[in-house]
């Protein structure tokens, strides 16, 4: 078998798939092919999802020739393609020199209104990676991520996509022009429905508030 690896075997790690890919052209066409929106094996899926994420992240500079096909399937109808997307995207752009990320940047924030709020969540939580990667896109990430009250979601969802946000503006928070703006919003989350987010809300303000 030419991609030496069985991508239908639960046992195969993301890793070590990986890792053969590196230099096995017809195995990463398989790992793209394996997110694409079309109908997949629950366990190929799985595979070709967790071991480009781990590329991605580990050897991004080897994704990047690949960059339009990410943010291609970011529009699809298919959450789990969009889910995979978001991180290699993300990741990607610590590895890009050539303005792609801002060429693409209204693609990925369209994805915080997306039909499936898992894909809003992980694109809220990615944007971290991003604003740290490309630090002169900070305060606008930081707007998109403030002004989520404007997107499709409301009540429960709404306050689960904030949790992720909270994640982010605590990444993004010590090299921020817009501390008081973030410290203000966040300091509101503290009477969100969420427990989860009112969890991170206060350990936000305990943590970068002024005593």
């Amino acid at each position: 078998m030419a991609a030496q690896v069985d991508l239908d075997n639960k046992l195969v790690t993301p890793d070590r798939i990986a890792e053969l890919a590196l230099d096995n052209l017809e195995l990463l066409r398989e790992l793209l092919n394996g997110v694409s929106p079309q109908t997949q094996k629950s366990a190929r899926r799985e595979n070709c999802s967790q071991a480009l994420m781990f590329m991605a992240e580990t050897w991004p500079e080897r994704l990047l020739p690949h960059w339009d096909y990410f943010i291609e399937i970011s529009k699809s109808e298919n959450g789990f393609s969009k889910y995979v997307a978001v991180y290699v995207i993300a990741s990607m752009t610590k590895a890009d020199h050539t303005g792609r990320f801002e060429r693409s940047f209204e693609d990925y924030f369209a994805l915080l209104n997306d039909e499936s709020v898992m894909v809003a969540c992980h694109a809220a939580l990615n944007s971290a990676k991003i604003g740290i990667a490309c630090p002169s896109l900070q305060s606008e990430i930081t707007r998109r991520l403030l002004q989520i009250d404007q997107t499709r979601y409301q009540g429960n969802h709404l306050a689960l996509v904030k949790a992720y946000i909270v994640e982010t503006l605590d990444a993004l928070y010590p090299t921020s022009s817009l501390q008081s703006e973030i410290m203000a919003y966040v300091k509101d989350l503290q009477q969100s429905e969420s427990p989860k987010t009112v969890k991170l809300a206060k350990a936000f303000v305990k943590k970068w508030g002024i005593n």
